[in-house]
């Protein structure tokens, strides 16, 4: 969640920090500081709220000094304050952190025995005085960071700053992310690669249990057994324009007008001009397994779940979908013969990544993520790019396009290799899978009808979503969005549970919003949709010009998407749902890229 930064360089470092935590607003904060060390003393400035405000606070009160660490932190233990905010000093030591430290309440009070006081109310402040009672017994920096690590139960990713060492950050990674930037005559220090980008290409990740010792010469990686280990220098590109606005007042605006973009990038990566499904990445047949179990977090969870329908009715597998933080603690019984296919935008979901470990002694994993160098993609037995590209708003949008793209391909194939779709239904299901990125871009030409009715869905206090097959999980998604960014109370059902308790709910104050192509199921779902319009409720539906003809008298407006051929209509009814969600939050105020309380990588339970 919280975003780590660390510069070893040959210029002023505060400007250049704060810069670098910039671009990891994303992952969701509410406070900010940075520590430097300037001729040989260690200082630090801290703010609650936006960067912007420790900006201000570093005009009036400079802080000098070329070597530093700076943090965005999301309270974890203790309130946002400033008292709070990292980074935590302890005499001659301060560190930034992201994790938590689960026997830090026993280290404090042992470290209170010894006559160590605690200031705050974190986690983080035990780890700095840990090693501050370290150099009080003597022992260099580099020892009592390393006693220290050894110490500490958890997840957490660190970085040590010490008072008389302008050319030394140590720094520690279990559970959480953490990366090295070379550059010339200049070391970094990120939570991720975009944290550096505008600062080196070339970084180096550190493994799990992995403790790194930075000087502008290079760095020094110790293995978590304590031995020297080699880590390769990897070439990162990030294409900056995509982690930049555009002319968009919102990232998450311009996110969602990405997608025919990035669907199609996916669509090239995975298909070849023969018409054929190709995985470059390393053998996948489905033929060998006789169950798939899916696990995800979050807007990943409904793209498995939408998944299952693919999976099923194409490939005719029997698919399992498990929200992760359950499926760890579950313990499932999984067999030699059964796919485990891990779904995470960051790559680092805490949850997700102990799912897949429970599960990698047992059966195949398979992660599909959009960092290729994050940790459930280094760890699964095979890592498939979903290819969206940097997704900055804290509501996913193009990820969960490009996620449910490799998920329909995988689907696809998985029908071949199991005998159930001949090669030329699959060519001609693929050929109608190359129309899709220009139909999302006809869906996007609904802007500006939904930002109207956005408006007057502003002023409502709930709103429920119904869906039908895969759009059922499209529903939850919906009001997932709605929930996240407009703060409104919304809940996504099945179109068929509607008289099974939330028809209790309909009233004209509470609008429904009906997702139903005209697809086998439509029928169907107009009925419940009937039985909504019967009790006075506002219906919104989402349809295609057929479905606009045969159901759009009596509802309160309607939403207008192109024709699609029913396997493929998640992808293009995402694109409502998200409009919807974007264009209420605008309407209601509220902060659309990083609402409240909310994170981008959840890398903590």
């Amino acid at each position: 969640m919280c975003g780590i930064v660390g510069i070893l360089g040959d210029h002023e470092a505060a400007p250049t920090l704060v810069e670098a935590l910039r671009r990891l607003e994303y992952r969701g904060y509410d406070s900010a500081g940075i520590a430097t060390v300037n001729e040989g003393k260690l200082d630090r400035r801290r703010a609650v709220g936006k960067l912007v405000n420790l900006a201000d606070l570093l005009v009036h009160e400079p802080l000098l000094g070329k070597s530093g660490i700076g943090h965005t932190r999301w309270a974890t233990h203790g309130a946002p304050n400033v008292q709070n905010a990292h980074p935590h000093k302890s005499g001659p030591v301060a560190v930034v952190h992201n994790g938590i430290i689960e026997n830090f309440r026993a280290l404090r009070e042992d470290l209170a025995e010894k006559g160590y006081g605690a200031e705050t109310d974190t986690d983080t402040e035990t780890i700095a005085m840990l090693a501050q009672s370290f150099i009080d017994q003597g022992l260099a920096p580099r020892d009592a960071a390393e006693q220290t690590i050894a110490r500490l139960e958890g997840a957490f990713a660190l970085a040590f700053l010490f008072d008389g060492e302008e050319d030394l950050i140590i720094a520690a990674r279990k559970g959480s992310p953490l990366a090295v930037g070379h550059g010339k005559g200049e070391m970094y220090l990120g939570s991720d690669a975009i944290a550096l980008a505008p600062l080196t290409e070339k970084i180096t990740y550190l493994e799990e249990g992995d403790c790194a010792f930075l000087t502008r010469a290079g760095v020094e990686i110790k293995d978590k057994n304590g031995a020297r280990a080699n880590r390769p220098v990897k070439t990162v590109r990030i294409d900056t324009a995509r982690v930049e606005k555009g002319g968009h007042k919102h990232f998450m605006a311009k996110e969602i007008a990405e997608q025919p973009t990035v669907v199609a990038e996916a669509l090239a990566h995975y298909l070849t001009e023969d018409g054929s499904i190709e995985i470059r990445e390393g053998d996948l047949d489905f033929s060998r397994f006789d169950r798939i179990v899916m696990v995800a977090c979050g807007t990943a969870f409904y793209a498995c779940l939408t998944a299952k329908y693919w999976f099923e009715q194409t490939a005719r597998v029997p698919v399992e979908v498990d929200i992760a933080s359950e499926f760890r603690y579950r313990e499932p019984p999984i067999g030699a013969n059964t796919l485990a296919i891990f779904v995470s935008q960051s790559g680092e979901t805490a949850d997700t990544l102990a799912a897949l470990r429970y599960c990698e002694a047992h059966a195949m994993t398979l992660a599909v993520v959009n960092v290729a160098e994050s940790s459930i993609a280094r760890e699964a037995d095979l890592a498939l790019p979903i290819l969206a590209g940097a997704e900055i708003g804290v509501a996913s949008t193009k990820a969960f396009a490009c996620q449910l793209t490799v998920l329909a391909l995988l689907a696809l194939k998985a029908a071949g290799d199991r005998g159930e779709m001949d090669a030329a239904a699959t060519a001609h299901s693929l050929e109608e899978f190359r129309r899709v990125p220009g139909l999302i871009a006809q869906a996007l030409g609904a802007d500006a009808d939904i930002r109207k009715i956005a408006k007057k869905l502003a002023e409502a206090q709930d709103i429920l979503f119904l869906g039908r097959g895969a759009m059922y999980p499209l529903a939850m998604e919906g009001a997932l969005k709605l929930k996240e960014i407009s703060y409104i109370h919304a809940e996504g059902y099945a179109s068929g549970e509607l008289k099974h308790g939330p028809i209790a709910l309909i009233d004209r104050q509470v609008p429904v919003i009906v997702m139903a192509p005209f697809d086998s199921l439509f029928d169907k779902t107009v009925s419940n949709m009937q039985e909504v319009m019967a009790r006075a409720g506002r219906v919104l539906l989402i349809t295609d010009p057929q479905g606009a003809a045969a159901a759009a008298e009596g509802t309160w407006g309607v939403i207008g998407m192109p024709s699609v051929p029913e396997f493929f209509a998640p992808l293009l009814y995402a694109v409502p749902a998200q409009l919807l969600a974007y264009h209420t939050a605008v309407a209601k105020g509220t902060d659309v890229d990083q609402p409240r309380n909310l994170a981008k990588s959840v890398t903590v339970e």
